[in-house]
């Protein structure tokens, strides 16, 4: 092996040096992306849409308290922090003798000005049970304002105050909107009017709601923040802060907008009737587990599992069963169940709709006519009918003992058949079957009666996953029966 002294070592370092650096002259460098890009100005965002953010204050009217003074430091406390000063405190009497103010302090959120003749949109709980509203402008103008509606599932309002000219926004495009991309908010947090925060999208389609697809950013949202808008860089309005997730009731860097488009299709229709109509088809539905779809050859998981049907609703008039799996709606894909309510709620009742379902191994098309979604009906249930003695058969090979349904039952429950579980043990108690539950099918196999539901059994590999389809008062599921080991 060769050894190398100081002398030889340096020299040859410094030649080596010479060349490398020689080399690295000849190398283009690249700077970096992130250098090139640098960090996002928001000061010519802020000055363009920083005149369309309002903030609104809400009162109510408060009846006289009870005879008495209170409590002077509690009430400091109260206007000190900006909390609203809770109704049944009794508060002191003035000092002219007369009965104590009657509008006081509800909250304080944003909006933001839709259209310059004083359209102002915001969340629905900032105004909900305001007696009256109260919109500032950046100009320090306020004015009364109207409630030309509130739409509480998806937390959208609208209300109007009387001026012209005003600097309405501009409304982005959702489907431009891209996860990371950079967003800023403008609103009041803890009344400080005109407080700019940004970050960036974090996530999209997040459910947290029957009807809202949220948008999740890192954007710091507070109390006062509500109703303000979620922008763009191009100083379009993508959402409306809404939410925040948090355990201490602060912000934890997680805030929940609702997206644009689906904030206007609801405030098009607060303006034009002021209230707004959804369609519904009369359902209860889950997700779909990875286990369900391999077992009954769905493939993947998606699409919307039919747990219940309402009776005389759209949906059992359209042929759609308990335990169906709805796959697509106007010819679009259902990926999650959460999408159906959504889908559904946005088609004019009285319309005539293709819905696909999924149902014992094939798809089937079939046809709904939308009805309007109402109040909702508290569920009936009665005492089920004494049924027959339990049969002992195959079905005691899976941990199951089963027994005729009653016609009586079939009648009340609106099924064509099924057997009623009488007692579940082994492997059947472990997928969650339990006495009083009854199957309607197994293997994808629709059962009428005990002698089909061992025909079905006798036949079927007992070494793999079995699915059974079962119904448990009003509401059908999957259980998967896996083999003893």
């Amino acid at each position: 092996m060769r050894t190398l002294n100081w002398k030889q070592s340096r020299s040859y370092l410094a030649a080596g040096m010479l060349a490398l650096g020689a080399t690295l002259t000849l190398m283009p460098v690249e700077p970096a992306v992130a250098q090139v890009r640098g960090l996002p100005d928001f000061t010519e965002l802020v000055e363009a849409v920083g005149p369309s953010v309002v903030n609104i204050r809400t009162l109510e009217k408060v009846k006289a308290g009870a005879a008495g003074s209170a409590d002077e430091q509690m009430l400091e406390f109260f206007r000190r922090f900006g909390i609203p000063v809770p109704p049944n405190m009794p508060r002191a009497p003035r000092p002219d003798g007369g009965q104590p103010d009657e509008d006081q302090p509800r909250g304080v959120g944003s909006g933001f000005i839709l259209t310059a003749d004083g359209l102002v949109m915001t969340n629905a709980h900032v105004v909900e049970g305001a007696d009256e509203v109260l919109v500032t402008l950046t100009d320090k103008r306020e004015f009364k304002a109207k409630i030309i509606g509130t739409d509480k599932r998806t937390d959208v309002a609208v209300v109007k105050i009387e001026a012209t000219g005003l600097p309405a926004v501009k409304i982005g495009d959702i489907t431009r909107l891209k996860v990371g991309e950079w967003v800023m908010a403008i609103g009041s947090p803890f009344g400080l009017e005109n407080t700019v925060t940004a970050g960036i999208v974090s996530a999209k389609q997040r459910d947290t709601g029957d009807y809202l697809p949220f948008i999740q950013t890192d954007v710091a949202i507070n109390p006062g923040n509500s109703g303000g808008p979620l922008l763009n860089m191009r100083g379009e309005v993508v959402g409306i802060n809404s939410q925040i997730y948090s355990r201490s009731g602060g912000f934890q860097g997680i805030s929940f907008a609702i997206p644009i488009d689906e904030a206007t299709r609801v405030a098009d229709q607060l303006r034009s009737t002021g209230r707004v109509t959804r369609g519904k088809i009369g359902v209860q539905i889950d997700q779909v587990s990875k286990d369900v779809a391999e077992s009954i050859g769905l493939g993947k998981p998606q699409g919307a599992l039919v747990r219940g049907v309402e009776a005389g609703s759209p949906a059992e008039k359209g042929g759609i069963e308990a335990g169906d799996i709805i796959t697509k709606f106007e010819g679009k894909a259902i990926d999650r169940a959460t999408d159906l309510p959504r889908m559904v709620g946005n088609v004019k009742p009285g319309t005539k709709t293709a819905i696909t379902v999924f149902r014992r191994g094939t798809a089937r098309d079939l046809n709904v006519t939308i009805a309007e979604v109402e109040e909702e009906k508290t569920v009936r249930r009665t005492r089920a009918p004494e049924s027959k003695p339990p049969v002992a058969g195959p079905a005691q090979a899976i941990g199951l003992m089963v027994s005729e349904l009653p016609e009586a039952l079939k009648k009340e429950l609106k099924i064509k058949g099924g057997v009623k579980v009488d007692a579940s043990e082994g492997s059947a108690a472990r997928a969650g079957l339990r006495e009083g539950d009854i199957i309607l099918a197994i293997a994808n196999t629709e059962v009428a009666n005990v002698k089909d539901f061992e025909a079905v059994l006798a036949r079927i590999d007992k070494s793999k996953v079995v699915n059974v389809l079962f119904r448990r008062s009003d509401i059908a599921q999957y259980a998967l029966i896996r083999p003893a080991r």
